[in-house]
């Protein structure tokens, strides 16, 4: 691979705006096909989770970028052998997938401790959002910073990463507005 130059900034500004597009794009389908509206208002996960109509589950995309600067600042370090070797992006998503949702060291729904610790059921649909959005972020944030060249990747995902922000910002005011 050719990126043994990759300097942190360019690494912080890849991973904030490839997990907070990708954040959003998992987001979305969770929420519309996992029935998190109801998920999150009833049962177990309502005295844990905000409301899906709350104003900072709203903000929650926008603020994904803070999240972006704690990923780069992590894979800088490993940056040979999660962008460096040829399957790296698998390596990577491992490495979310193990000490990002299986072995949290606070019980998080879906994670071993999770399963242990709390009342939230864990099932098959408890992934269907968190894998997928690891394995985006780990495949499209390897080919990134693999194709500096990619001018068309640049554009696609800074225009998609503006979206969020806009969308996320009015999605909040609208939730914070009188009435709601």
């Amino acid at each position: 691979m050719k990126n043994s130059q990759t300097t942190l900034s360019a690494l912080i500004l890849k991973t904030s705006v490839v997990h907070t597009v990708t954040y959003m794009f998992m987001g979305f389908f969770a929420l519309n096909f996992l029935n998190y509206h109801q998920a999150f208002s009833s049962g177990p996960l309502a005295g844990f989770m905000r409301p899906t109509t709350h104003p900072l589950v709203a903000l929650g995309p926008m603020l994904q970028p803070i999240r972006g600067l704690v990923f780069a600042l992590a894979f800088y370090p490993l940056r040979g052998v999660l962008f460096e070797k040829k399957n790296g992006w698998l390596v990577l998503w491992w490495t979310l997938i193990a000490l990002g949702i299986l072995s949290t060291f606070g019980p998080s729904p879906a994670s071993i401790e999770g399963m242990i610790f709390t009342v939230v059921p864990t099932t098959i649909k408890s992934y269907l959002e968190i894998v997928p959005q690891a394995f985006l972020l780990s495949g499209i944030l390897f080919y990134w910073i693999n194709h500096p060249e990619k001018k068309w990747l640049n554009w696609l995902l800074g225009v998609a990463f503006l979206l969020v922000i806009v969308l996320s910002a009015t999605a909040f005011y609208a939730a914070k507005a009188p009435g709601n």
